[in-house]
């Protein structure tokens, strides 16, 4: 199966899945729950489940067992993407091609929608009956999101965002910022898959944290990339919004050329970590190579 057939598959699978989870419009509290599944069911590419799938996948996962996992790391994500649209983050007016939650709603809507769909995840994560039944596994799968998603990851790698504005940043610092805000998500959606099999090998885990620190950094610098030679329809936000603001970006920083070479170096990298895993990993090395690719 070609890797497109294998993303649209897994997309396919984790809509049904989200649809089935959250929350109907037609039960109280109607509107926050329409927010909640306008920010999660509005498109998107669903990278960070595909990534999930696509290591279960080389695992030898059942892919049942991978569904509440796919899914808490897609609302984990779109509770970011609410929040980080408010007027006090980036204030931003489109997303995925259509209004931003606190257009379609209103702010104080967006806001709770964010902060019901964080709690969702992690009761996903606690309730589902399909997941791997070691404990100490089950555990360390929360802990993943968990620390993915606090100061250690997203919210640590926003506040930095926040802070650089207007500033003149070292490589270094963008880099960390990358890794927390967006880098941190897709690694955990890679040790996440990787604590569903019944016996993880530390030393498999160990390849695969690395693979996932290097294309999660990888696909921020490929999205800095879009920001400049993107265009508006095709990347569903307004091309160019960093620069208007002032936002430090790899580019900006290190130059456009630099940013390029970086992110090859990155997707190299990681699929060389995946080298422990031989032929049961090529999916996952397409998808490296798709994710400093794409143009969306």
């Amino acid at each position: 199966m070609s890797l497109e057939s294998r993303l649209k598959s897994f997309r396919g699978r984790i809509e049904d899945y989200l649809d089935s989870k959250l929350p109907r419009e037609d039960t109280a509290p109607e509107r926050l729950h329409a927010a909640m599944r306008y920010a999660v069911l509005g498109g998107g590419k669903r990278v960070r489940p595909a990534l999930l799938y696509l290591t279960g996948e080389a695992l030898g996962v059942p892919a049942e067992r991978l569904d509440a996992p796919a899914a808490a790391v897609e609302i984990i994500h779109a509770y970011s993407l609410v929040h980080d649209d408010l007027p006090a983050m980036d204030d931003d007016d489109l997303r995925r091609g259509r209004p931003t939650c606190h257009r379609a709603f209103d702010e104080a809507t967006a806001i709770l929608a964010g902060d019901a769909l964080q709690i969702l995840a992690f009761e996903l994560l606690s309730a589902d009956t399909a997941m791997v039944d070691d404990p100490h596994n089950r555990m360390a799968i929360i802990r993943e999101l968990a620390s993915a998603s606090g100061t250690a990851g997203m919210a640590g790698g926003q506040a930095i965002d926040l802070w650089v504005q207007g500033r003149d940043p070292d490589i270094t610092t963008l880099e960390n910022m990358h890794a927390l805000k967006t880098g941190a998500l897709i690694n955990a959606s890679v040790l996440m898959a990787a604590w569903s099999a019944d016996t993880p090998d530390p030393t498999v885990l160990d390849a695969l944290g690395r693979f996932g620190k290097a294309i999660g950094l990888a696909f921020q610098i490929q999205d800095d990339i879009l920001d400049i030679e993107g265009d508006t329809e095709t990347l569903g936000k307004t091309a160019g919004a960093d620069s208007a603001r002032d936002k430090p970006t790899y580019p900006s920083v290190a130059g456009l050329e630099q940013a390029r070479r970086r992110a090859a170096e990155l997707c190299d990298e990681a699929i060389r970590a995946l080298s422990i895993l031989g032929e049961s990993a090529v999916p996952l090395r397409q998808m490296a190579a798709y994710i400093v690719r794409r143009d969306s």
